[in-house]
C-alpha cells in the first residue's frame, strides 16, 4: 500500500515537471510573450514625441516622462498656444498648478493632456470640445523647442585699437608683417642675413642692378 502511494507521488511530480518544462519552452519560442506573438516596441504619438522633446530641455538626466513648469510655459509659447488674448502666460501658469499634484513640481503626459483639454476651449472659442482639442494638438505635434540664436560679440573701440597690428611700435611691430600676420621666429629673434645689407635698409638688393647699369653706360 505504501509502495503504491510513493509511486503515485513520484508520477505526479514528474508530470508537474513536464508541464513546467513545456511552459518554459513555449515562452522562449514566443520571445517572452505568452500568446506566441513577437513583442513590438510601442510607438509614440506625435503629441507625445513633442512632449518628450520639451520635457528634456535643459536637463541632460531627464527621461522625458515629466515636464516642469518652465518647459511647459516654453511649449505653450513656442507652439503658439498663448496668443495674448484668449490664452495668456498667466492662464498657462494657473493651468499647470491646477493639473499638477500637490507637493510635485512636474506633470506627466496624462496630466499634460488634461491641461491641453481645458486650454483648448479657451484658445479656440466657438468650436466644440473635440474640434478645439484637435486644433490645439495640431499646434504642438511635430514641434521642437526653439533655441534662441547665439549673441554676437561686439568689439569695443579700445579692443579694436589694441589688436590693430598696424599701430604697434618698437619690438612688437617687428613681430607682424604688413598684412597683420605673425612672422613667427623671425619676429621674435634676431636672425643674421648674409646679404651684405644693413637690417631694415630700404634699397636692399639693388646693388647689382646699379653696378650693371653703371657698366653698361
Amino acid at each position: 500500500m505504501a509502495e503504491c502511494k510513493s509511486k503515485s507521488v513520484r508520477g505526479a511530480a514528474k508530470s508537474d515537471r513536464a508541464k513546467e518544462k513545456g511552459a518554459k519552452h513555449h515562452v522562449s519560442d514566443s520571445n517572452g510573450t505568452p500568446d506566441g506573438d513577437a513583442a513590438t516596441p510601442q510607438e509614440l504619438s506625435s503629441l507625445e514625441e513633442a512632449f518628450r522633446k520639451f520635457a528634456i530641455l535643459g536637463d541632460t538626466r531627464a527621461m522625458g516622462r515629466d515636464m516642469n513648469g518652465k518647459n511647459w510655459s516654453k511649449l505653450c509659447k513656442d507652439c503658439n498656444i498663448t496668443d495674448g488674448r484668449n490664452v495668456t502666460i498667466t492662464d498657462v501658469d494657473i493651468m499647470f498648478s491646477k493639473v499638477k499634484p500637490k507637493s510635485f513640481r512636474t506633470i506627466n503626459f496624462d496630466q499634460f493632456k488634461d491641461a491641453l483639454q481645458e486650454l483648448a476651449q479657451k484658445r479656440f472659442k466657438g468650436k466644440n470640445e473635440e474640434e478645439a482639442i484637435e486644433e490645439l494638438h495640431k499646434l504642438i505635434e511635430g514641434n521642437s523647442p526653439v533655441i534662441s540664436g547665439v549673441t554676437k560679440s561686439v568689439l569695443s573701440p579700445a579692443l579694436t585699437r589694441l589688436t590693430d597690428t598696424s599701430k604697434f611700435t618698437g619690438s612688437h611691430k617687428e613681430r607682424f608683417d604688413q598684412s597683420g600676420r605673425g612672422r613667427g621666429k623671425a619676429g621674435r629673434e634676431y636672425l643674421v642675413h648674409d646679404t651684405g645689407y644693413v637690417v631694415g635698409y630700404k634699397h636692399a638688393g639693388t646693388y647689382d642692378q646699379k653696378v650693371k647699369g653703371a657698366k653698361q653706360n
